[in-house]
């Protein structure tokens, strides 16, 4: 049956004082890479909740990709693998305010070379 490829699953938390963005193995949830408002480095940055949550959100998605290439190289470009993102289970069941911030971590994580196959988005046309 060969090798079973390794499902990577994006999760992202949103609170309103934090955000937190992990990548976990599809099966086990093992967290593989993340990144949060809540380090010490990233919460040094940026204020959360105040008006900057873009920013801040494209900054923890520039770390988790910088951490994932470390952890699971295998995600990056011409890699068979990428990173799976339920976009409807992840922004849907939380407040839509969210929806931003959690396409910025998307894009940074592609800006960085990380694949994302997104799932459930209504508006095909996502960023």
């Amino acid at each position: 049956m060969g090798m079973m490829m390794r499902r990577y699953v994006l999760r992202v938390f949103v609170s309103g004082k934090h955000m937190t963005a992990n990548v976990v193995e599809g099966n086990r949830e093992r967290v593989v890479a993340g990144a949060s408002t809540v380090e010490h480095a990233l919460r040094g940055a940026f204020e959360w909740g105040k008006g900057c949550d873009a920013r801040a959100a494209a900054c923890v998605g520039e770390v988790l990709a910088m951490r994932l290439k470390t952890e699971a190289p295998e995600l990056g470009v011409g890699g068979g693998g990428g990173v799976h993102f339920d976009a409807e289970r992840e922004i849907e069941k939380k407040s839509v305010d969210n929806g931003d911030a959690v396409w910025a971590v998307v894009r940074a994580l592609r800006n960085r070379g990380v694949k994302v196959f997104v799932a459930g988005d209504r508006n095909s046309g996502s960023p």
